[in-house]
């Protein structure tokens, strides 16, 4: 079975390193499986994972940021789960920074 997640070889010999590498493995896959479930299974693993790796910006040098990926429905899904949008046509500095102060806090 094809699947859309890599791994790689893991070199942690330690027991506590063993289980935290698997909390984290553990803690990333339950939350995209919320966020799949946010979005009302509406898309698959494929679409949001490659939605997501496209969505970036351009950094204006100490302006903010110009979004360049294209406006989509899947991405104004993310923009309604997530509680933020970021596909305006300039985002300044301070605004992205509450958007990342948002992100990290869910």
């Amino acid at each position: 079975m094809k699947t859309d997640f890599s791994a790689k070889p893991v070199h942690v010999q330690r027991d506590e390193r063993i289980k935290t590498h698997f909390l984290i493995c553990f803690l990333a896959l339950l939350h995209y499986r919320l966020l799949e479930k946010q979005l009302g299974e509406k898309y698959t693993c494929s679409e949001i994972l490659e939605k997501l790796r496209e969505i970036n910006f351009v950094d204006l040098q100490q302006q903010g940021f110009i979004p360049t990926y294209t406006r989509d429905k899947l991405t104004d899904d993310l923009h309604d789960v997530c509680g933020f949008r970021t596909d305006y046509q300039f985002i300044s500095k301070s605004k992205m920074k509450e958007i990342q102060k948002l992100s990290n806090g869910r």
